[in-house]
């Protein structure tokens, strides 16, 4: 059971934290940028997952599980959104027939 936390540690701290850094910028940046809803929801869930996988690098190199139990908390709150997300981004596909964004005014009374 020890061998797990010193496998991960062969890695430094560094990289995980790149990478982290790397799959945000790469969400805001799609986020921002992107108009179809379905690009943006996948850009969300990215950054969720880069700061997911930065609480268990940390996690794993403190020696806490306190770390990896908030990353499974976030993954049941990411999916509990995935359900909602998509199905408001149906709703907004069958009143629409885009998932452009910028249609959205659209559905102002």
């Amino acid at each position: 059971m020890n061998e797990i936390p010193e496998v991960i540690r062969t890695i430094p701290l560094n990289y995980y934290l790149f990478l982290s850094t790397a799959l945000f910028v790469i969400g805001v940046t799609g986020v921002l940028l992107r108009r179809n809803a379905i690009i943006i929801f996948m850009c969300i869930e990215l950054m969720l997952n880069a700061v997911n996988l930065l609480l268990a690098a940390f996690a794993s190199y403190r020696s806490d599980p306190n770390g990896q139990v908030f990353v499974f908390f976030i993954m049941a709150v990411a999916a509990a959104e995935v359900c909602v997300g998509l199905a408001i981004i149906v709703m907004i596909y069958r009143n629409l027939q885009s998932t452009d964004v910028h249609l959205l005014n659209k559905l102002k009374w």
